[in-house]
């Protein structure tokens, strides 16, 4: 992938659920080119959209340009990613959109109100994801369709092999499971929706791929400061999985991974289309 990160923006959601409580590089790369490509062929102009746990409204913004005039409504639970991505919205001239404080379970909108709902790397840190696409399938007009999409951890690979990052994957699997979510969610969303109460469901799959010298600065440099931070290495140490002095030698190793000009890093992810 080419794109350029471009501004610093943040996106925690709630505390200790990694992959939510975001340092301020983690999401400045994500568009909807980039994170929601199997989406695009479903959008036109007019229809609307609810982009949930949106965080800093990154992608909520890029989708509304899309679907303009259509509205777009994005959800987090944050108070302040409410209010940072309402910011960019301003900043970026996009008018179609409102962001609004919500639960995920218990969403502000009205039953059969969106044409789409747009869940990005969401279910994945969710305790019970099949209640949530319930309250998903909800809000979704009939013939409206779910995108949702989300990582698969048990494929990412790399290389260099630095030993420290075979560490942080552990780590990080265990952190994740020890906060209650799936970290391989994506080939999970297919069973998943069907349990909702999704009948038809299209399934595909996507990676990111990060080896541009801004691509690993981004990505490296945000996990070296990631695993050391106390959100990270606070719950990574009560589950047992590392302690600190193994957190400073994945931040190293991610540091190097960074600077070397042959590395590459690469991270499967699982994507549904679901009907109403």
């Amino acid at each position: 992938m080419s794109d350029t990160p471009e501004r610093q923006e943040t996106a925690p959601r709630d505390r200790h659920l990694p992959g939510q409580e975001h340092l301020p590089r983690v999401l400045t790369w994500r568009t909807a080119a980039n994170s929601a490509a199997y989406l695009l062929p479903h959008l036109g102009a007019g229809l609307s959209v609810l982009d949930v746990m949106c965080g800093p409204g990154t992608i909520t913004v890029d989708l509304a340009r899309r679907v303009a005039p259509g509205l777009v409504i994005g959800v987090d639970s944050s108070p302040a990613r409410v209010d940072e991505a309402a910011g960019l919205a301003f900043d970026e001239g996009v008018q179609n959109t409102r962001f609004v404080v919500g639960d995920v379970y218990a969403l502000p909108v009205a039953d059969a109100s969106a044409d789409i709902v747009h869940a990005h790397q969401v279910l994945q840190h969710l305790t019970n994801p099949v209640a949530a696409l319930v309250e998903l399938r909800r809000v979704l007009k009939p013939g409206g369709i779910l995108a949702a999409r989300d990582a698969c951890y048990g494929g990412v690979t790399w290389y260099p092999r630095l030993p420290g990052l075979a560490n942080w994957l552990g780590v990080y699997r265990a952190v994740h499971a020890f906060s209650g979510g799936t970290p391989d969610a994506g080939a999970a969303l297919k069973a998943w929706a069907h349990e909702a109460g999704f009948r038809e469901v299209t399934s595909s799959a996507s990676i990111w791929c990060f080896a541009s010298a801004a691509e690993r600065e981004w990505w490296g440099e945000s996990w070296a400061e990631r695993v050391t931070d106390p959100d990270f290495a606070v719950p990574a140490i009560e589950a047992g999985a590392a302690r600190l002095a193994d957190l400073h030698e994945i931040s190293t190793d991610w540091r190097r991974w960074a600077r070397d000009p042959d590395a590459w890093f690469a991270m499967p992810h699982g994507e549904i289309i679901a009907a109403r």
